[in-house]
């Protein structure tokens, strides 16, 4: 027969220094992520005619096509599942470019869009797709 002792002091470690594990990223399933994309590209069109093509979606979520004006941002919220594989991607055309990235990844953003408002800062520009974290230093990230 099993004795007790032995029994009950590794389940009530198990149990005491689990939560403790666990503790160090929870906060970071509860953060709302705002995941924004601008249209930066220049655009000789008349006013009121769309210039980018976007469709963004998950695995389990399709956002759908978004055809954006200059200078418009289009804007969903992400948290991050418990496991960490969190994942945003876009299709974005315009004027014969394309390009696919992703807008949020668990795993590269859940620490670097925190820095401004958990938001991730993405720019269409006519030479690729920038990033920001803090909205004042952009990085050429997705090049056309």
């Amino acid at each position: 027969m099993v004795d007790l002792k032995q029994f009950a002091f590794p389940m009530l470690a198990f149990f005491v220094m689990c939560p403790l594990a666990i503790a160090v990223s929870e906060d970071l399933l509860f953060i709302n992520y705002h995941i924004h994309v601008t249209n930066d590209l220049p655009s000789d069109l008349p006013p009121g005619v769309p210039s980018l093509h976007l469709h963004c979606k998950s695995k389990d979520e399709d956002l759908g096509e978004k055809v954006m004006l200059k200078h418009e941002d289009y804007t969903w919220d992400a948290k991050i599942n418990l496991f960490r594989t969190t994942l945003f991607f876009c299709y974005a055309w315009w004027e014969g470019k394309q390009q696919y990235f992703e807008a949020f990844k668990a795993t590269r953003d859940e620490h670097r869009c925190r820095i401004y408002h958990n938001s991730c800062l993405w720019s269409v520009r006519e030479d690729g797709i920038y990033f920001s974290k803090d909205s004042l230093t952009w990085y050429n990230e997705y090049p056309w």
